[in-house]
C-alpha cells in the first residue's frame, strides 16, 4: 500500500505549524484542500493523526511517531532540490534564522543579502528556548541562542561572550552612578523577562549565589519590553552589554561582583550543516570571526 507524498506533506504542515488553517496558508492551498488530504490518509490506513477540537489540534501518539519520520523525509527533500540547483549558484531559496537577539548576526545577514541577494532571509525573534524549539522542529534553518547547548545533534559556533549589565532611567536614583554590585539588586524592584529568557535565568543564579532576593516588579515579553518598562521606571532592568545600544533614555551600570558572562551561540542541526545555503552562510560568519574587519 503506498503513501501519497501530497497527503505527508499536508499532514507534515499541519504538525509543525498546529493548524490546517496555517498549514493551509504555507502550501499554498485551501484549508479544506489539506483537510481532505490529512483525512484521506487516516482513512487509507485507519488510523488517527491528530486530536481535533474547535480551538486546537493536537498529534497523537502515532502522529508524533510519523512527524519524526516525515521530519527527515522533507530534509532530505531539500537537499535533493538544492543539490539539483547548485549550478545556479545560490540565486533562489531561503533562509530562516530563529534568533534570541538579531543585533548579535545583522552584519553577516547583511553580507549575505549582498552576496546572494535571490535568497530570502527570514529572521523569527523569540527567547533561547522558543528559537531551540523553531530549529528542531524544522521551522528555521539556523537558530542564534543565549547560551551554549551541550547536544550532539547540534553544530555550534560561539559569536560573542559578555558580561551583564543592569540598566535605569535617567531619573532613576541610581542614574549618576558608575557601576553596582549584586547587593544593590536585593529586593529591588526588577523587570524581568520571560520564563525561558537567558538573562533571566542566569540572574535568578547568581543571585541566589550571592544569598540574594530577587523581587520582580513586572515580567514582560521581549527586550524592547523591557526596555520601555524600565524607561517609565517600573524598575530596574539587566541585559547582556553587548545589546544595551544607544538610548538616551536609559543608563547602563555594570554590575562588578556578577561573575556570569552572556554568549551568544549560533547553531544548526549537524544532519543541515552540509546544506548549501546553511553551509555558506556557516562559513560567512566564520569568515568574520577570523577577521572582524571583513565585514
Amino acid at each position: 500500500m503506498s503513501v501519497s507524498h501530497a497527503q505527508l506533506k499536508a499532514f507534515h504542515a499541519v504538525a509543525v505549524h498546529g493548524s490546517f488553517t496555517r498549514a493551509a496558508e504555507r502550501l499554498y492551498l485551501t484549508q479544506p484542500a489539506i483537510s481532505d488530504q490529512v483525512r484521506k490518509l487516516e482513512e487509507r490506513f485507519g488510523v488517527l493523526l491528530f486530536h481535533r477540537n474547535k480551538r486546537s489540534v493536537r498529534l497523537t501518539d502515532l502522529g508524533e511517531r510519523l512527524l519524526a519520520i516525515t521530519q527527515r523525509l522533507f530534509v532530505v527533500e531539500a537537499e535533493a532540490k538544492e543539490l539539483l540547483q547548485e549550478s545556479r549558484a545560490l540565486q533562489t531559496g531561503s533562509l530562516v534564522l530563529a534568533v534570541d537577539a538579531p543585533v548579535h548576526v545583522l552584519p553577516q545577514i547583511a553580507r549575505f543579502c549582498e552576496l546572494y541577494p535571490g535568497i530570502n532571509v527570514k529572521i523569527e525573534t523569540g527567547n533561547t528556548d522558543e528559537s531551540l524549539l523553531r530549529l528542531f522542529n524544522y521551522q528555521a534553518d539556523l537558530a542564534l541562542l543565549g547560551r551554549a547547548v551541550d547536544d550532539e545533534r547540534l553544530l555550534s559556533l560561539t559569536l560573542r561572550n559578555d558580561p551583564m549589565v543592569a540598566f535605569v532611567s535617567r531619573h532613576h536614583p541610581w542614574a549618576g552612578r558608575q557601576s553596582i554590585c549584586l547587593a544593590d539588586l536585593d529586593d529591588t524592584p526588577l523587570v524581568l523577562r520571560e520564563v525561558g529568557s537567558v538573562t533571566r535565568q542566569t540572574l535568578e543564579e547568581e543571585m541566589n549565589r550571592a544569598g540574594l532576593r530577587i523581587r520582580p516588579t513586572i515580567q514582560v515579553e521581549g527586550r524592547e519590553a523591557a526596555r520601555e518598562a524600565v524607561v517609565v521606571g517600573i524598575g530596574v532592568g539587566v541585559v547582556s552589554a553587548a545589546e544595551f545600544g544607544a538610548d538616551a533614555r536609559v543608563c547602563a551600570l555594570p554590575i562588578v561582583d556578577c561573575q556570569r558572562r552572556l554568549t551568544e551561540t549560533l547553531v544548526c542541526l549537524r544532519e543541515q550543516s552540509s546544506r548549501r545555503i546553511v553551509a555558506t552562510f556557516l562559513d560567512l560568519v566564520r569568515e568574520s570571526l577570523a577577521s572582524p574587519t571583513a565585514l
